[in-house]
C-alpha cells in the first residue's frame, strides 16, 4: 500500500545508541498525539490479548550530522511543516513543562537540535530529506 503522505525522523549521528532511540520515541508521540487518523485500531491475538494501536504507515528514520539536521529542520518550517523537535538541552530535564521551557528560552536559529520529526505530502518530505542517508 503507498500512503499519500510520510512521516520521517532525522536523528544526529553523534548520537549513543540510547539517545536515537529516546528521541526518536519523544519525537513520534508528537505525530501520533496531533494527526487524526494517522494511529490506527488496537491489535488483538488469536488468544483475545489486546495492544495497544500503533501508526498505520511506516515511520522512515534518517541519520544526519549537525549541518544537514538543520538544513532538514530549515526546509521544513520552509515548506510549512511543523516539526517536533528534540534538542541537547532536554536531556538534562526531567519532565514536560522543563522540556518546554528549555525550548522556549532559546531562539530557532541556537536551536541545538539533535532530532526532528514531521509528517507532509510523500514529494514535501523527499524534498525536506534530500541528500539524507536512512539510519543503518
Amino acid at each position: 500500500m503507498e500512503f499519500e503522505t510520510k512521516i520521517a525522523v532525522v536523528l544526529c549521528d553523534a548520537l549513543a545508541v540510547w539517545q536515537k532511540t529516546n528521541v526518536t520515541a519523544f519525537l513520534v508521540s508528537g505525530i501520533a498525539g496531533t494527526v487524526p487518523g494517522v494511529v490506527g485500531e488496537p491489535y488483538r491475538d488469536a488468544s483475545g490479548n489486546e495492544y495497544l494501536p500503533m501508526f498505520v504507515q511506516p515511520v522512515l528514520v534518517y541519520e544526519a550530522d549537525d549541518v544537514a539536521l538543520r538544513r532538514a529542520y530549515e526546509r521544513a518550517l520552509g515548506r510549512g511543516v511543523t516539526p517536533a523537535i528534540y534538542t541537547r538541552d532536554l536531556f538534562a530535564t526531567n519532565h514536560d513543562e522543563a522540556n518546554r521551557a528549555a525550548v522556549a528560552d532559546v531562539s530557532a536559529q541556537d536551536l541545538d537540535l539533535v532530532g526532528i520529526a514531521f509528517r507532509a505530502e510523500r514529494k514535501t518530505v523527499d524534498k525536506i530529506v534530500d541528500r539524507l542517508r536512512f539510519h543503518p
